[in-house]
């Protein structure tokens, strides 16, 4: 486990030892301190004798390796670090991926420098600075696929359910550059997956590109239940300009009950019965008194095979039982008809700082119940919403937290009761924030007991075992959650299918060293960095030190690493990027997998990652950077835009 918070070593001599010691007495000093720390990885090795018999043949090497820098990181090598860079000698601060075989580069040196004789230890050291390139790539290329020429990492994309009806939304994924297609078992069915897995490999094959697939397992998912549905309102409101003048009429399609839903050109539809819509022309008025009793007029502007289209230059709230009315030439009232099909709006709760709302085990979610008391209004009931996985409700305490929506709403349990909880929201937005159904619940500070694979999940990997090259264990806390989903892909006959660890909670991240050592007991194996719930979890203050401290074990391992979550969100869908995600996008390059979701402008998001990271790729390798030519300075002639290669 690797804490944030490091013990310190005990600094025996200045940082600046040329001002009280020689230089043979630091470098004797040094000696003995990193033999000390030789010591503690061999020491560390033996104690996980156990660990280690479990982990594949292809992984020792990792996994030794993995063991060294946990050992290494349990103290605080800064002052180390500095005598070093004092001396002129390569730091320790880079070698998470060979730790043993750069520890005895540093010793060599120092036992040259002060006359000492140094046996050669390389047949002791699992990985060295050329072999652990070759273990990394090697690992990548097994479970990713190989990455595409010019660009080192590859690109993985979320397919919307579309994908499984419509071959040409795949295809267009697949030319702009996707290198994964990661199909959400939350979503859609097991016909749908075998559907978009067919559109991939097809897809693949038609631009002779390989294009692997990961099918996502939902995991224990703590979500908010649906809320009751608000009644069914049709809101129409034309576009103002800045002094509250239209000059955009809201357009409503006026269709027959039998037609089908929707109408082309109309910012909205409602059905009325067929007699009645016969009468309209161009240039009827239609009168009715809205939903607040304002009256309103719309004007008939076209005539259509489906029906008719209406424009309205005022806001009005259309409901089923609104009476729309065509006056003949005399002004007089002639026919009238309901308004029909509206559908109802989607229930929502709306809460502020301050409000307590009750997460119960079942039932739908309902709004406070308030009652009018004169001079003010008292809350007679709280609004409630069940929580998917009511089990939870048993492990929680009182003065906990807990976070609604990715964290957009924050609040402390404040009663535990047998079927609910009461929860004082203490974060949320100045106007309140809205909370509808589907939405996840975080539990940063409970110690949840969950199992890893659901009875869903323990369904889905029958469609995975069929369809999928890799599988991403969703919500994974411990090892025993590993080993149980190697046991079933055995059972399924696919003990060769890669493992994908999403690390999304503060436990999972906790014990990312046994989860690893757990996952290298199979084929192939790798690391999501799923920061959305892991934000929530471990607080966003943290969370940049906690992909860091993510990325570093990894390295170590010699595991790849899916960079995932909000990756050019803004630009997937808005078509727009923020100057934040263009440079979140470029950190990308740390690891061997940038993953995107979906949007209306994905295509645009992934080749905008494809340029950011084919040009970031020539100076930056994990923590290394390259030190490619720079020529923005140099003054010669500029080179073009495009050119990502040296010479």
């Amino acid at each position: 486990m690797i804490k944030s918070k490091l013990p310190k070593f005990k600094r025996t001599i200045s940082t600046q030892p040329a001002a009280v010691v020689s230089r043979e007495q630091v470098c004797l000093s040094l000696i003995a301190r990193l033999q000390a720390l030789r010591q503690s990885m061999h020491d560390r090795e033996a104690a996980m004798e156990v660990e280690l018999s479990r982990v594949s043949e292809k992984y020792q090497d990792s996994a030794r390796n993995l063991i060294h820098y946990l050992a290494l990181r349990v103290h605080d090598i800064r002052p180390l670090q500095e005598q070093l860079s004092w001396l002129g000698l390569s730091s320790l601060g880079r070698s998470e991926s060979h730790v043993l075989a750069n520890l005895d580069k540093v010793l060599g040196i120092l036992h040259c420098l002060t006359g000492q004789d140094w046996l050669d230890k390389s047949a002791e050291e699992p990985a060295g600075s050329v072999s652990s390139r070759r273990l990394l790539e090697g690992h990548s290329t097994d479970l990713l696929g190989t990455y595409p020429p010019g660009r080192p990492v590859r690109i993985m994309v979320t397919l919307p359910s579309s994908a499984a009806t419509d071959y040409s939304v795949v295809r267009e994924l697949v030319e702009a550059g996707m290198d994964i297609a990661r199909i959400n078992c939350a979503h859609d069915d097991a016909v749908a997956w075998k559907a978009m897995a067919a559109n991939v490999r097809h897809a693949a094959k038609a631009v002779q590109r390989q294009v692997r697939i990961l099918m996502d397992l939902g995991g224990p998912k703590i979500r908010t239940g649906e809320v009751a549905p608000r009644p069914p309102v049709l809101r129409m409101r034309p576009q103002r300009d800045e002094y509250g003048r239209p000059y955009k009429p809201y357009r409503l399609g006026l269709k027959s009950n039998s037609a089908p839903n929707g109408m082309p050109d109309a910012d909205g539809c409602i059905a009325v019965e067929g007699k009645w819509l016969s009468h309209l022309e161009v240039g009827s008025q239609i009168d009715f008194a809205d939903a607040r009793g304002a009256k309103r007029h719309l004007l008939v502007v076209q005539c259509v095979a489906l029906g008719a289209i209406a424009e309205s230059v005022q806001t009005a709230y259309l409901t089923p039982d609104t009476l729309l009315t065509i006056h003949g030439a005399d002004g007089k009232k002639w026919r009238s008809t309901l308004a029909g099909q509206i559908e109802n709006l989607p229930g929502t709760l709306h809460l502020h700082m301050g409000d307590v709302i009750r997460v119960t085990r079942d039932g739908l979610g309902q709004a406070a119940v308030v009652v009018d008391e004169g001079d003010s209004i008292a809350i007679k009931e709280p609004a409630h919403i069940a929580c998917t996985l009511p089990q939870v409700l048993d492990q929680v305490r009182k003065g906990e937290r807990m976070w609604f929506d990715d964290g957009k709403i924050g609040g402390v349990i404040r009663k535990v009761a047998d079927d609910w909880l009461e929860v004082e929201i203490t974060q949320a937005r100045d106007g309140g924030e809205k909370l509808i159904g589907d939405k996840g619940i975080n539990f940063p500070d409970s110690e949840l007991d969950l199992p890893a694979l659901t009875d869903k999940d323990l369904a889905d990997l029958d469609a995975v075992a069929r369809e999928a090259d890799m599988v991403g264990l969703s919500f994974v806390q411990q090892a025993s959650d590993v080993y149980l989903l190697r046991e079933h892909l055995d059972r399924l006959g696919r003990s060769d299918i890669g493992v994908v660890l999403k690390i999304e909670t503060l436990k999972g991240f906790e014990n990312l060293p046994e989860l690893m050592l757990a996952a290298m007991s199979g084929g192939c194996a790798g690391v999501m960095i799923a920061r959305g719930d892991l934000a929530v979890e471990c607080g966003y203050e943290r969370l940049a030190e906690v992909q860091e401290e993510i990325l570093w074990c990894a390295e170590a391992a010699h595991m790849p690493v899916i960079w995932a979550t909000q990756v050019l969100e803004t630009l997937a869908k808005t078509g727009v990027p923020s100057r934040a995600e263009i440079s979140d996008a470029g950190l990308g390059v740390r690891a061997e997998c940038v993953m995107l979701n979906k949007g209306p402008y994905i295509t645009d998001a992934i080749r905008t990652l494809d340029d950011i990271l084919r040009r970031m790729g020539s100076h930056q390798e994990k923590k290394r950077s390259l030190l490619r030519a720079l020529r923005s300075w140099s003054g010669k002639e500029r080179v073009e835009r495009n050119d990502y290669v040296d010479g």
